[in-house]
């Protein structure tokens, strides 16, 4: 049994691709290993948000991964802002950091084009932050997906450097890819990855889409020339895209499904695509709206932050009397 950590930022809407990649390997997860889950609202806040939708998103998001299937019984979850100990660490970590390694990471590369000159000092010292976040809690491995992994590689760096200057008390986490094929990509653009960020809505689905909202960007999916359901991401990127949402969801192979529609064309594939992202969703969003509106949520957070707390807080305890910031 190790000890897991993992988050997602309350930015906006849960798409499928975060479900596939992401949320249902925590599913899986928590019944092997120790697991804390949070809600990473500080990192929200390196780009400018509106506070009421920031605390509506992170209560959205809570309700969701417990919607998924994740165990409050089993699992730790959180909002990060909740335990004051990822800030202070995030500070330390910060001190031991390089201007230039930060500047060298992709992310703060990408997003800080959008900012022109008025770039967020937030955006450079997201790593650290992501560092204090998955070192406070003895972390071994961290599930997340291809675009974090950079971060990852810092993580692990700030780690290796703070034990070699103040004594080995930080574990050195793994990090763990999603495995192939759940990489979901984008219903419009099969060449990109699915994004709650892409500004075309037909691009992505919503977990809590509506049945006719699903059926809809379905069926305005990208495919390829001909009619053929075969699975062939070089060639067929957008058929390929769509056979691995159905086998997600079914459990069945592509050589099964390949079999079944071997008669059977785009537009009947299309529909019963839809017909299995909605049946399959639909537990979900039973679940997410009778949990959305009930005090059990607020105990539930509750509880996870005093458990990270008293984790945390011992870790940044021993950091604080490494470092000498103790009497």
């Amino acid at each position: 049994m190790s000890i897991v950590f993992s988050g997602i930022q309350p930015s906006g809407t849960i798409t499928l691709g975060n479900y596939i990649g992401a949320i249902k390997q925590f599913i899986s997860l928590q019944n092997q290993h120790t697991c804390y889950f949070c809600i990473v609202n500080q990192h929200a806040i390196t780009v400018p948000q509106d506070p009421d939708q920031l605390r509506r998103n992170s209560r959205k998001l809570a309700a969701l991964y417990l919607a998924a299937g994740l165990d409050p019984e089993k699992v730790t979850l959180f909002i990060q802002s909740e335990v004051p100990a990822h800030a202070q660490l995030g500070w330390i970590m910060q001190t031991i950091s390089y201007v230039g390694e930060l500047e060298r990471m992709t992310q703060f590369k990408d997003k800080s084009k959008s900012q022109g000159k008025s770039i967020p000092a937030g955006l450079l010292t997201y790593p650290p932050l992501m560092a204090a976040d998955v070192l406070l809690y003895n972390t071994e491995i961290v599930p997340v997906g291809d675009d974090q992994a950079q971060h990852m590689e810092i993580t692990r760096d700030l780690a290796h450097r703070f034990n070699q200057r103040f004594g080995t008390l930080f574990t050195i986490p793994k990090t763990q890819l999603p495995p192939t094929g759940s990489r979901v990509m984008s219903l419009q653009n099969p060449e990109k990855k699915m994004s709650k960020s892409d500004p075309n809505q037909n691009a992505y689905i919503s977990l809590l889409d509506s049945p006719k909202q699903i059926e809809k960007k379905i069926k305005k999916s990208t495919t390829d020339s001909g009619n053929e359901i075969r699975y062939d991401p070089q060639n067929k990127k957008g058929i390929s895209n769509l056979m691995a949402l159905y086998a997600s969801f079914t459990g069945e192979t592509f050589d099964q499904i390949e079999q079944k529609y071997l008669e059977k064309g785009y537009g009947q594939f299309k529909l019963d695509v839809a017909d299995v992202l909605i049946e399959g969703l639909k537990p979900l969003q039973d679940r997410y709206y009778q949990l959305i509106e009930s005090s059990h949520l607020d105990q539930i957070l509750s509880d996870g932050a005093e458990k990270a707390n008293e984790v945390a807080t011992k870790t940044l305890t021993k950091v604080e009397k490494a470092i000498g910031l103790s009497r």
